[in-house]
């Protein structure tokens, strides 16, 4: 049985920024369906990598393919309909209540999108339609991520792409926004790749860990085979982190147990 075609490709890219190499030749597939993470320490070439899917940054050498396409040939627009874009700033358009702030993108490519398709993309992210009149500044932290997840889901697109998207959110909100998307991720049938630097957000919510260091990919394994001791020492530093801080947990209540 042959595998399905990929719907998102890095062959060889290269990002150089003058001196320095962001991102040092990484080749990779992404198959429809998969929600994979990009994870790494800070400056590991992560989220360049990731823009260069949507054109933000162009590859030095090298090429992102979206199904079968350069992405560097299509029209911005239609890319950017195609592939949902959620980052950590957010990036609301102060000045446009949230019902315009959804509608953006889909309105770059000439459709008005009704009210109700704006009250059911809300509904998605678990917010009331009497949202879509209020400004993002009346909007807690939480609220505006929602937002931005309901605006890069208007355009129904193939590829949901997501830079730190929950890093600024507290801890709650953060893993209920995580559960949410990927619960959006399945109901809708998206392929999602999803930079973070939590290993511990990557390992429950994604199906696929890639792992980058010093501008290379140095790790694509499952959750389950990072648990289990796969992806070499740079991939089994990360894990070590969330899996300390459980063994701490772990025996501080063993030790609050034998103290009563």
């Amino acid at each position: 049985m042959t595998s399905p075609a990929p719907l998102l490709r890095f062959d060889g890219v290269i990002c150089r920024f003058g001196e320095v190499t962001a991102v040092g030749g990484v080749t990779c597939d992404i198959a429809p369906g998969c929600f994979a993470a990009l994870v790494g320490a800070s400056g590991s070439g992560k989220s360049t990598l990731l823009k260069t899917v949507n054109t933000l940054v162009q590859p030095t050498t090298g090429r992102v393919l979206f199904a079968g396409e350069d992405v560097s040939d299509l029209k911005p627009a239609r890319l950017r309909r195609r592939v949902g874009y959620v980052f950590q700033g957010i990036g609301l358009f102060p000045h446009f209540s949230v019902a315009e702030n959804i509608a953006i993108g889909p309105r770059l490519t000439g459709e008005t999108l009704p009210p109700e398709r704006i009250a059911e993309l809300l509904d998605l992210v678990e917010l009331d339609a009497a949202m879509g009149t209020r400004m993002p500044d009346e909007l807690s932290g939480g609220q505006r991520q929602r937002v931005g997840v309901a605006r890069a889901l208007a355009g129904e697109p193939e590829l949901l792409i997501m830079d730190e998207p929950f890093g600024a959110l507290d801890p709650i909100t953060r893993d209920a926004l995580g559960r949410k998307v990927r619960e959006l991720h399945e109901r809708l049938g998206l392929t999602t790749v999803m930079v973070t630097h939590d290993m511990a957000e990557a390992l429950l919510l994604a199906d696929r860990v890639l792992v980058m260091d010093r501008g290379q990919l140095v790790a694509d394994e499952t959750p389950r085979a990072l648990l289990a001791g796969a992806g070499g020492d740079v991939a089994q530093g990360l894990v070590a982190v969330p899996r300390q801080q459980a063994e701490r947990l772990a025996a501080l209540e063993v030790s609050g147990e034998a103290s009563r």
